[in-house]
């Protein structure tokens, strides 16, 4: 199978500010504003979110991570070890506009469980999501806000992110 880059470093960081500028557009500012980070690669998505919009707004916006691993509805025996640490952030969520931010958008199931984490722990105004890459084939009804890049893909194929942080590259390749 060819290996294609779909996204290099420049392609990347360009996502990453148009990104923080829709998230601004969206809630019209940074009041009330918090990003979660899907860990891992969310995580470092978010962070650097984070980074842009205090370069464009001159504020720090909240930002912390959710770790999903159990809320995840693909392994029977988690559901019963629901964690109310699942959330790392110095922040309380209610009433709050959050944005979970993740690498890949695939079939939805992900997503699903980082809002079972945050509606078991808050209740916030609104909840929207940011996906680097959206490649389809959605399981449940759920739909990015804001989507760095489309990516048609097969089934067969894989959707690799590498993120500087983790990877020492950035770029996003199909395999």
């Amino acid at each position: 199978m060819s290996k294609r880059i779909i996204m290099d470093d420049a392609a990347i960081q360009r996502t990453v500010t148009r990104i923080a500028h829709e998230i601004l557009e969206y809630n019209k500012g940074t009041d009330n504003l918090i990003l979660l980070g899907i860990k891992t690669r969310g995580e470092f998505l978010a962070n650097r979110i984070q980074q842009k919009i205090n370069t464009i707004e001159q504020k720090q916006v909240p930002t912390g991570t959710i770790d999903i691993t159990y809320f995840r509805d693909d392994i029977e025996h988690m559901s019963s070890q629901m964690s109310k640490d699942a959330i790392e952030i110095d922040t309380k969520l209610t009433d709050k506009v959050v944005v979970i931010i993740d690498d890949v958008l695939y079939t939805g199931r992900t997503v699903r469980a980082s809002l079972d984490a945050i509606l078991l722990n808050a209740r916030p105004i609104k909840i929207g999501l940011a996906a680097l890459v959206d490649r389809g084939h959605r399981e449940l009804p759920i739909r990015a806000d804001f989507v760095g890049k489309n990516i048609p893909t097969s089934k067969d194929e894989t959707v690799n992110v590498f993120l500087e942080e983790m990877d020492n590259e950035n770029a996003v390749i199909i395999e």
